[in-house]
């Protein structure tokens, strides 16, 4: 297991966070300026740092996982750590389950580790449990609480640099299904999430997660289903919409709609809401 980390401009955080990981870490830094990638390589010496010019967003855990050398890889944010030993569950978790390629974790919210409400909804998720995955199955997932199975990870394309961040999880998620593999919540793996001061404002990330699900809609949803989208985005967040536009092309060339069976069970969840 390789423990992959993304940041950008958080230094004091991550050199709490990083001490925390029980595995080899492969940190890649999105073109900090606060001096991060000299303090981690100063302090944490056995960090592996990949230092990038620019902001790739999420890219850049699939860059770090592109220098992993081991079959699993988990991932975490500069603001979040895996639990005392659920890193060598996970090892054991994906090691009995050959076609699981993707494991999402029980998310603590800090210091009074209060769970965090993506994790109930993914614990009854009505997808159900298939016979040969360790939790009930998962068409998206929390990335700073997911390990992935490394050779398929990379296969589906890791993290794009089309939708970037946030929201990036859906297209992987659903080209990991749409590849016959599968996705699922195991609830006795546990991440800590201690989230950073220096956020986006809620209406920011609303803002940009809409734009991630008009581009991933573009990417991979029927065209009723990408106008409805765009209709709701127009109506919520039209600034979500005027960013969207730059990036519209590229999210066009990559279209590869859903296989029915992927497109049947995001409907599922959507109905369930």
């Amino acid at each position: 297991m390789t423990v992959v980390v993304a940041s950008r401009n958080r230094r004091e955080e991550l050199l709490t966070s990083l001490r925390r990981h029980e595995a080899p870490v492969v940190l890649v830094d999105n073109g900090s300026t606060d001096g991060t990638v000299e303090a981690v390589r100063r302090e944490l010496p056995h960090v592996e740092v990949v230092a990038l010019p620019d902001n790739r967003g999420a890219v850049a855990r699939t860059i770090g996982a592109e220098r992993a050398r081991t079959p699993y890889v988990a991932f975490a944010d500069d603001d979040s750590w895996w639990a005392p030993g659920a890193l060598e569950r996970l090892v054991a978790v994906f090691d009995a389950s050959p076609r699981l390629a993707l494991a999402c974790a029980r998310i603590l919210v800090g210091p009074e580790e209060r769970e965090d409400g993506i994790s109930a909804v993914m614990a009854r998720s009505v997808l159900g449990t298939q016979d040969d995955l360790p939790g009930p199955s998962l068409l998206g997932f929390v990335a700073c609480a997911a390990a992935v199975r490394r050779d398929a990870f990379l296969a589906a394309g890791g993290f794009d640099d089309v939708v970037v961040f946030p929201g990036e999880e859906e297209r992987l998620a659903w080209d990991l299904a749409a590849a016959g593999h599968g996705l699922a919540y195991v609830e006795d793996l546990l991440v800590h999430h201690h989230p950073s001061t220096s956020r986006d404002a809620p209406d920011v990330r609303a803002a940009g997660i809409a734009r991630s699900a008009l581009l991933t809609a573009v990417m991979r949803r029927p065209w009723p289903v990408v106008a409805r989208a765009l209709v709701r985005a127009l109506r919520a967040h039209p600034a979500a919409v005027r960013a969207a536009l730059p990036r519209l092309g590229a999210a066009r060339r990559a279209r590869r709609p859903n296989p029915p069976a992927v497109e049947a069970g995001i409907r599922a969840l959507e109905a369930a809401g």
